[in-house]
């Protein structure tokens, strides 16, 4: 998350992209509290690092003030969305209009729907790492097993094969539980209850810990969270795990 001035550039080299004209995307971390945005701060500067890394530019959006509106619209709320829907319209329609890309896949969803009407691309960050990042990244240090846990909302967007070939970019023994499920978080239930993240991801934890993994990882927080709590394990974001696998070694 950003703050300060609405558009910042990520200061990286890029490759033209027909006459003269740079790559770049828009990012918006969708994110309105700052409880919430120091969670998210990882995948954040993770995303910022492999970009630069990658030389592949980005507009970095200062999304302080703004949310994808699913707190309000999964609780009826429907004027507190709409308020939303419209100060959200106001930062991401542009005359020359960016891709947006966002950092957490259950907002990439909420969005996605919200920006349904205006003919705005919202893509999920892991969409953007295998499609534009990977071809410009070397592994440096790979992992030697990974447990994944892809979430509701990448399931529904139909990008679980670009998590999975970030994820196979870092390492060769890469596992989803054949148990996967819902992990019961539910955005904030598993903060209010969290009893229906025990009862939902019991028998997911109870396959993760067969074994250990040199990585656990995810595409959201909340989700990263809930199996946190379930198979007592470190789930982080992959991008999180991408960055670190791709640090230039020194000498």
């Amino acid at each position: 998350m950003t703050t300060g001035s609405p558009r910042l550039e990520a200061q990286a080299q890029t490759e033209p992209q027909g006459p003269g004209r740079p790559r770049r995307r828009g990012l918006l971390p969708v994110l309105h509290a700052d409880s919430v945005r120091r969670l998210r701060e990882g995948v954040f500067t993770a995303f910022r690092e492999l970009c630069l890394r990658a030389e592949v530019r980005v507009t970095m959006l200062d999304a302080q003030a703004l949310c994808c509106g699913a707190p309000w619209r999964a609780k009826g709320v429907t004027e507190g969305y709409e308020v939303m829907r419209r100060k959200v319209h106001a930062e991401i329609v542009m005359p020359d209009q960016l891709p947006i890309v966002t950092d957490a896949s259950s907002c990439t969803r909420s969005l996605a729907e919200m920006a349904r009407h205006w003919q705005v691309p919202v893509l999920d960050v892991v969409e953007f790492a295998a499609d534009e990042l990977l071809p410009r990244l070397q592994v440096t240090t790979p992992l030697g097993s990974l447990a994944l846990h892809p979430t509701c909302a990448s399931t529904g967007l139909g990008i679980n094969e670009a998590l999975l070939e970030v994820a196979r970019f870092i390492c060769d023994d890469v596992e989803v539980p054949l148990s996967w499920a819902c992990c019961g978080f539910a955005g904030d239930r598993g903060l209010l209850h969290p009893e229906l993240t025990e009862s939902s991801s019991r028998e997911m934890a109870t396959e993760v810990n067969r074994r250990e993994y040199d990585g656990y990882a995810s595409v959201n927080r909340t989700c990263e969270i809930g199996m946190s709590q379930a198979t007592g394990r470190p789930y982080r974001h992959i991008l999180e795990l991408l960055e670190e696998a791709t640090r230039p070694v020194a000498g």
